[in-house]
């Protein structure tokens, strides 16, 4: 089913928006918890929360594309369970946000999406990258994916991951500065 009519079944208040949003994107929710939480169970319960999430944000939100929308409520989510789950400090994920950190306005990197100002300067940002760096970007400060497996699934060394990595933060903090965030 098309991400619009999904949509309207949440806006008509149709229960069947969740089936149909967990038949399409149910898979994507559950890996980009899996990436972050490691448990099955776990990322289970980030999907159905999910679900709930989006049942109580759509209406009034009209999120075009639905994806990404849906990807960000189950990471944010995914990274509340990792927290509640270990207080101590974040290893992997931890190491990600912090290099991502030091290029944005905030002082934690969970917070990308929740300015929309900002997210829309994000999203130009990305827009802008060749293919593979953006591939690589998102990879790492999206889904999360450590270094060494996006070097794997590109086939590329570590070490190139890495300098594209460090290449991106600071076009990243120089784009930002040019947009006018103070960082």
């Amino acid at each position: 089913m098309e991400d619009k009519k999904i949509i309207e079944l949440y806006f008509a208040r149709n229960e069947s928006a969740i089936a149909e949003t967990d038949r399409k994107y149910g898979a994507y929710c559950r890996a980009i918890a899996y990436r972050i939480l490691e448990d099955r169970l776990d990322s289970e319960e980030v999907a159905n929360d999910t679900y709930l999430r989006l049942w109580n944000t759509i209406p009034p939100q009209k999120p075009d594309p639905l994806k990404p929308y849906v990807g960000r409520i189950s990471r944010n989510l995914a990274l509340d369970v990792y927290d509640a789950k270990h207080a101590q400090k974040r290893q992997g994920v931890t190491l990600a946000l912090e290099e991502l950190a030091e290029c944005l306005p905030s002082n934690d990197g969970r917070e990308i999406g929740e300015s929309a100002a900002l997210s829309d300067a994000l999203s130009r940002f990305i827009s802008s990258l060749p293919e593979r760096e953006r591939v690589i970007f998102v990879r790492r400060y999206f889904h999360l994916y450590p270094i060494a497996q996006i070097a794997k699934d590109l086939a590329l060394k570590e070490s190139t991951v890495a300098m594209s990595l460090s290449r991106a933060r600071v076009k990243l903090r120089k784009y930002l500065q040019k947009e006018g965030f103070a960082l």
